[in-house]
């Protein structure tokens, strides 16, 4: 089979590499692709912005599926483009990517079908907004409707700083998604990562994972897109994950189809563990960036054919093989994210690092110069790596990151800590 993947992220590496070892893959195209992902996929030098030249390269190149890795382009309607085109998609359709493209839209389905949330209120002008601020009082989240490259949220601890979120918003922070504003509850509890392919009718559940927020070590600073992550996450026990297909995931399924906007793709709830259990933090509509370099390595399934059974409708019966091992993705950023950073510094020791067959390093902010690989964004490198216990796992992604010589790059030293604490008793 001939694929294109669209996407140029950590993400789409771990996917990449995935899909490469698959026995059905005959050619493998990305687009725009980076460094790494271009040592497994041949670029198809694409603006994906360009739907009729995206279409267009599928039928150049006899395109079997087209597997879309981030949010935006869903959100833009590819997807749609693409089966008009009569081109087979693993993504949802613009409509149903406004579980991720809208938290208002997310937060209305969880009212009408009874999925557990924080309360929230939905503003488009300041004053509103700041007034129910003042009537709710801190802690309070508050959330920029639209996309936001996974910035436009602040856990606001003090009244002060809500509001202040409110004004970044509507002073054009975060540009036309913050022309709209979610305040929500706080929810107290720890946070996962959920993740289920769906076909339109059927969920299936895939691996656990937690990831990390914010930007410093013992979750200080400012939220990013991601610092790091591991899978499973030992807080998602057997029963938390049939309660979560049962009160969440299964609803929303369920919702979307009473909608008519069914919702093909992969599924990833945020989730905070309360004391009462579940609740919905938000959707996205793709995997999480770094979950999906954890929950890759992890993988036993061909990624391929459950790609292919969810995109004709058919994963019902099917089910998805996981490693015993744990994995752990400790993210290397720019200094400076995520802020401004520099660009086009060089990163050497990348193979001296991978050494270990137990590592791999997913590329995400690079671009090749000929023999040299290049930072070409703000997280930069995704090493992840396999262990019988996350303590293990972590180990050996710290030895290979000390074994990176990037002097311009940072990572959080703590990945993992939650469930190395809970190893240790």
């Amino acid at each position: 089979m001939n694929v294109l993947l669209i996407g140029s992220g950590g993400r789409e590496h771990a996917l990449a590499w995935a899909l490469a070892k698959s026995p059905l893959i005959e050619a493998l195209y990305a687009a725009p692709g980076n460094a790494g992902i271009d040592r497994v996929a041949t670029s198809a030098g694409l603006d994906v912005a360009d739907h009729a030249a995206v279409v267009a390269f599928c039928r150049e190149k006899a395109i079997d599926l087209v597997v879309v890795g981030p949010e935006a382009p869903l959100v833009a309607g590819l997807a749609d483009d693409l089966v008009a085109a009569g081109i087979r998609v693993f993504g949802p359709s613009t409509a149903a990517a406004r579980l991720e493209g809208s938290k208002g839209f997310t937060k209305d389905l969880c009212a009408k079908y009874g999925i557990p949330t924080g309360a929230y209120g939905r503003f488009t002008d300041a004053a509103s907004a700041a007034a129910y601020v003042r009537d709710k009082g801190a802690p309070i989240v508050v959330k920029a409707d639209g996309l936001a490259a996974g910035k436009g949220v602040v856990v606001a601890m003090t009244e002060e700083q809500a509001l202040d979120a409110v004004a970044a918003c509507f002073e054009g922070s975060f540009g036309d998604a913050g022309a709209e504003v979610v305040i929500e509850a706080f929810l107290d509890g720890e946070e996962a990562s959920f993740f289920a392919i769906c076909d339109g009718k059927t969920a299936l559940p895939l691996a656990t994972a937690q990831d990390h927020k914010r930007v410093f070590d013992g979750d200080e600073g400012p939220n990013t897109g991601g610092m790091g992550a591991y899978s499973p996450a030992p807080v998602m026990s057997d029963a938390l994950v049939a309660r979560t297909m049962a009160e969440i995931i299964e609803p929303t399924l369920r919702g979307m189809a009473d909608m008519g906007c069914p919702f093909t793709g992969i599924l990833y709830a945020g989730l905070m563990i309360t004391k009462d259990g579940p609740e919905l933090i938000e959707y996205n509509v793709r995997f999480g960036d770094p979950e999906c370099q954890a929950l890759m390595m992890r993988l036993e399934s061909d990624l391929l054919e459950l790609l292919l059974a969810a995109a004709d409708g058919k994963l019902e019966g099917k089910s998805v093989s996981w490693r015993n091992e744990s994995a752990l993705c400790v993210v290397v950023a720019a200094k400076g994210y995520p802020g401004s950073y520099e660009k086009g510094t060089e990163i050497r020791g990348l193979d001296a690092a991978a050494s270990d067959p137990a590592v791999e390093i997913f590329h995400a902010g690079t671009k090749a110069d000929g023999d040299r690989i290049l930072a070409n964004g703000g997280r930069v490198l995704g090493v992840t790596a396999l262990g019988t216990t996350v303590a293990e796992a972590q180990k050996r992604a710290y030895r290979a990151v000390d074994a990176i010589d990037w002097p311009e790059g940072f990572c959080r030293r703590d990945i993992g800590w939650r469930a190395v604490e809970r190893e240790r008793g």
